[in-house]
């Protein structure tokens, strides 16, 4: 039901964006396809990219730095228009509008692409990655590579991935040392299954609810905390006391584009777009680092504690049902995990 109501808004948007077109307004991917090429023979694109983050949002500032660098490096063959603010629809609405020919590119967190290919579900599993470096070794090689390409029959591909950092509980009176504090809480999940079956094997009570409610929600008592990376305090320290470095997930965010458009691209231009696409990984691993200690100052500032003595290793062993369900229950993602792990071995 869920995807269903998904496509039918990209429907809605892909109408929008017809409209638009009609108007005198900007290209759909379909449209794009029709262009001439430019100097160098090569057709030309003009693509939207959605996300749902701000303009100020560390995020943002790399995609206008990619877009103008493949801009630049096509000749002016491949134009991407950024659509920020999630002016075109939540997360999942974007890649059920790239699969309906509406949008070309969005940049969504791994655990969305899990409602539409459980392999990226793997990515998601609580404490799959030992630490950064084993996360890094696994985003930067040929598991994430495989991935990418996984859900080309999907309608979409990924290019490349960008550091979203750990993800921690934080709440607005109780600090969270063991599995135990979260016990009678209500903590707001994302709309992933993943996500809920960890706050049920931590004791804890799953709240979804969009990231716009979280700071209402906190501030009414509708729920006790949330989890997210520490960046989400720039928007929540007013509502949060502590922020509690469990670090049970690193979720990547992952740049995706319509196969279709994909496979209308000449070699070199697939050669710019990946590699202007890997050089903007790696620099947004500093502006990542940055914007998270930018984001701790300033919460330190409006007196969050950060608490940092929890039991890891309580959490881990909470989280073991977990793996002994995937292993029954979907052993082609459970393989996945073991690779992963493997990796950081």
């Amino acid at each position: 039901m869920r995807l269903r109501n998904h496509v039918m808004k990209a429907l809605v948007v892909a109408g929008a964006l017809m409209m638009t077109a009609c108007s005198g307004g900007g290209n759909s991917s379909t449209q794009a396809a029709s262009g001439n090429g430019g100097s160098s023979g090569e057709q030309t694109f003009n693509l939207k990219l959605s996300h749902g983050l701000a303009e100020d949002h560390a995020v943002h500032i790399q995609l206008t730095e990619w877009v103008e660098q493949v801009k630049e490096k096509s000749g002016g063959t491949i134009n991407i228009q950024i659509v920020p603010n999630a002016q075109l629809g939540s997360e999942a609405d974007n890649i059920s509008s790239i699969q309906a020919g509406a949008l070309d590119l969005a940049k969504v967190s791994a655990s969305t692409l899990g409602n539409f290919n459980n392999a990226w579900n793997a990515l998601s599993v609580p404490y799959v990655f030992n630490d950064k470096d084993h996360y890094y070794n696994v985003m930067d090689g040929e598991i994430a590579d495989e991935l990418y390409n996984i859900t080309e029959g999907d309608g979409f591909i990924g290019l490349t991935w960008l550091d979203s950092g750990s993800r921690s509980f934080y709440t607005a009176k109780t600090p969270i040392r063991v599995p135990a504090d979260l016990k009678g809480l209500k903590i707001r999940t994302m709309d992933s299954q993943m996500a809920i079956d960890m706050m049920n094997a931590l004791g804890g009570s799953a709240t979804v609810m969009s990231y716009s409610e979280i700071y209402t929600g906190m501030q009414q008592g509708v729920v006790d905390g949330a989890e997210n990376n520490i960046t989400a305090l720039r928007d929540h320290s007013d509502v949060a006391q502590y922020y509690c470095y469990d670090e049970h997930t690193r979720i990547p965010d992952i740049v995706v584009i319509s196969t279709k458009v994909w496979n209308q691209m000449s070699d070199n231009q697939k050669s710019i777009m990946k590699e202007t696409a890997a050089a903007a990984t790696e620099a947004y691993k500093t502006r990542w680092a940055e914007f998270e200690e930018e984001v701790r100052t300033a919460a330190e500032a409006n007196n969050v504690t950060f608490v940092e003595d929890v039991d890891t290793a309580a959490f881990q062993e909470a989280c073991q049902s977990i793996y002994d369900n995937l292993k029954s229950s979907d052993p082609d993602v459970y393989a996945i995990v073991e690779k992963i792990q493997a990796a950081g071995k």
